[in-house]
């Protein structure tokens, strides 16, 4: 009985009868059943930080699901250097990013985003229960990206930067665009 519960405590790295490390070493070598064990493993997460860079469900997954065909592809790159899990999020937010400007161009021009005013609404709106993750989505493309990958995914500006292809003072910028809007959209004014 003990062993059981021990198993759900570590239920990160274990699952089912097979550990993670014995997942990855058997989706390594083509054995696709192990790569879904993977994926049920991971996919909350995945799905969850691609929402939170993309601000919308149906992008996030679309970008989740190519998260996991590039993960299948690449999964030899893995060297067990550090945690699955830590390398999936550098993946995860990598492909993300990549994804949203390979969609940008098709998105701005179907929905014409930029005449939209869609922020300006939604900035607007009243409400008196405060939704984080709501908050964050409203946010504009670049300040929601940079405030996603800083405040709650823990990268430095220098890696921000890097993966958003832009200056660190830019991202500090952005940064510090987010924090202001998402004051605004919680009421919160400065003194």
């Amino acid at each position: 009985m003990e062993h059981t519960q021990q198993r759900v405590v570590h239920a990160d790295v274990v699952f089912g009868n097979q550990s993670e490390e014995a997942l990855i070493s058997s989706a390594k070598r083509g054995n696709k059943q192990a790569f879904h064990s993977l994926y049920e493993m991971h996919i909350a997460r995945v799905y969850a930080l691609c929402y939170r860079l993309t601000g919308e469900k149906g992008m996030a997954e679309d970008a989740s699901q190519e998260v996991f065909i590039q993960v299948w592809k690449k999964l030899d790159n893995f060297d067990g250097q550090s945690l699955f899990s830590t390398w999936l999020h550098s993946v995860t937010a990598n492909i993300t990013i990549s994804y949203m400007r390979k969609q940008k161009g098709w998105v701005q021009r179907m929905f014409n985003l930029e005449a939209s005013g869609i922020y300006e609404m939604a900035a607007e709106s009243n409400s008196t229960d405060i939704d984080l993750e709501g908050l964050i989505v409203r946010l504009p493309e670049r300040a929601r990206m940079v405030f996603v990958l800083h405040a709650l995914e823990g990268y430095r500006h220098e890696e921000v930067a890097t993966m958003l292809n832009m200056a660190v003072g830019s991202s500090k910028a952005q940064f510090f665009r987010a924090k202001q809007l998402l004051k605004d959209f919680m009421g919160y004014e400065d003194e």
